[in-house]
């Protein structure tokens, strides 16, 4: 079995031993998560706009249609 308690004892004495190579590698360990998180998050940016375009052109669409029949029964 895996000794939690051993290995965060290891990780804490790590980071007070070599404070700056602890960070070091914590954060090149989380840079591809951010990346991905950052990519995710303009993808979904880029989704909801487009969503929002075409909900506008069926907006007008819809009006457009009203308008002409408003204009054809008078």
């Amino acid at each position: 079995m895996i000794d939690i308690q051993g290995w965060a004892e290891y990780v804490v004495e790590w980071a007070a031993k070599d404070p700056y190579g602890f960070l070091t590698t914590v954060i090149l360990a989380l840079t591809p998560l951010f990346i991905a998180s950052a990519l995710m998050s303009w993808k979904l940016a880029k989704m909801i706009e487009a969503r929002e375009r075409e909900q506008k052109k069926k907006q007008k669409r819809q009006e457009n249609i009203a308008k002409a029949k408003r204009t054809k029964k008078d």
